[in-house]
């Protein structure tokens, strides 16, 4: 009888403890969050120095990008090669949002700066060491004004249209950049600070960028055409631009510029020649509704017999030519030849564009 009047006391004794459990498991549920808790709208406003919870949120990530690696994208930045001249090199930045990438473009022209360890053999970057840049603020009309930190004016004279070309030239591959105004904290410059460049309403391409000194040419019946070259730096292969004073108009413009390229810019840009010396126009260029068609003699050939061209040809051409006004893209053909196919073997179907080398982006 004992034994029974115990059982009975312990099964009351239970139904209490899960009658209170149950009861305080629904209390919690009802608890309203405080009124004055504000929510988190961002992953910086995050703790995250806890380190609780990181194993199963990070389980079964499956991103492409490795852990501990950031994700990077391809920029052009205009550097210093070792013949000191202004030349582009494609380098791999952090990903950032796109209203950031100008500015982390320019961080990267900064000597002593993070793109240091970047740096390809011969290159050097171009901004004064301790440059920061304060601001950025794209206009309507294409006018990017940039505000720099006082460290900005902290270099040599000959420096300067190097550096002004280098940064208009990194910027300017935002398709909706179109020239450069400069700022030193706050202050608007109308002259660079060592040797006085005017900067008058902006800095833009059509400045020129390693501007080619010519005795023979009549600059009063020319006009400044930037053409690129490519060059090599030990196995780095790359294109310089180079702003040559070209005569003519029109038709016969666009002829002395084949000419320009196929002779070369001199030694002092350590250029490659990559056409044959004989390599001509076979009838006069022509412009069509943006596309230019050039046709050029069987030299312009890889190799005599074989329908095709050099991939270092076919990009010499097509950036020099659509660097021209109206340009938009370039047809080539040669003569006696059907279709012309890149050294990889593909056809050449469509008129080619710059974007197949150098692909633009907006900021």
């Amino acid at each position: 009888m004992r034994k029974q009047h115990l059982l009975w006391t312990g099964l009351v004794v239970l139904t209490f403890i899960l009658a209170g459990c149950f009861q305080g498991e629904q209390s919690m549920e009802e608890i309203d969050a405080p009124e004055d808790a504000e929510p988190v709208d961002s992953l910086e406003e995050i703790d995250t120095e806890s380190d609780e919870g990181t194993a199963s949120e990070t389980e079964g990530d499956d991103s492409s990008t490795p852990v501990g690696e950031a994700e990077t994208v391809p920029r052009q930045l205009y550097l210093l090669d070792a013949n000191g001249m202004v030349a582009s090199q494609t380098l791999n930045l952090p990903l950032e949002e796109s209203k950031e990438v100008a500015a982390q473009a320019l961080q990267h022209l900064v000597k002593g700066g993070p793109v240091t360890p970047m740096l390809p053999n011969g290159f050097q970057a171009v901004l004064p060491e301790g440059t920061e840049i304060l601001s950025l603020n794209l206009q309507e009309d294409g006018t990017i004004i940039v505000d720099v930190s006082q460290e900005f004016e902290n270099y040599k004279a000959e420096d300067e249209r190097k550096i002004l070309e280098a940064m208009t030239y990194t910027l300017t591959q935002f398709e909706n950049v179109e020239r450069m105004k400069l700022r030193m904290n706050g202050t608007p410059l109308e002259t660079m600070p060592v040797n006085g460049t005017p900067l008058g309403d902006g800095y833009s391409k059509t400045n020129g960028i390693n501007i080619a000194e010519n005795d023979t040419v009549d600059l009063v019946d020319s006009k400044p055409v930037t053409m690129y070259y490519p060059a090599r730096q030990g196995d780095d292969s790359y294109y310089v631009p180079v702003t040559q004073y070209v005569e003519g108009e029109q038709e016969e413009m666009y002829s002395n510029i084949i000419r320009e390229l196929v002779d070369g810019p001199g030694y002092q840009t350590n250029a490659t020649q990559v056409f044959n010396g004989q390599t001509g126009l076979a009838d006069v260029p022509t412009l069509t509704d943006g596309v230019l068609e050039l046709e050029f003699t069987q030299d312009i050939l890889a190799q005599e017999g074989h329908p095709v061209i050099a991939d270092e040809v076919m990009e010499t051409i097509v950036r020099t030519m659509t660097e021209l006004q109206d340009v938009e893209a370039v047809q080539i053909e040669v003569e006696s030849v059907d279709q012309l196919v890149n050294e990889s073997g593909e056809a050449y179907e469509e008129p080619v564009t710059s974007d197949m080398f150098i692909p633009a982006e907006k900021l």
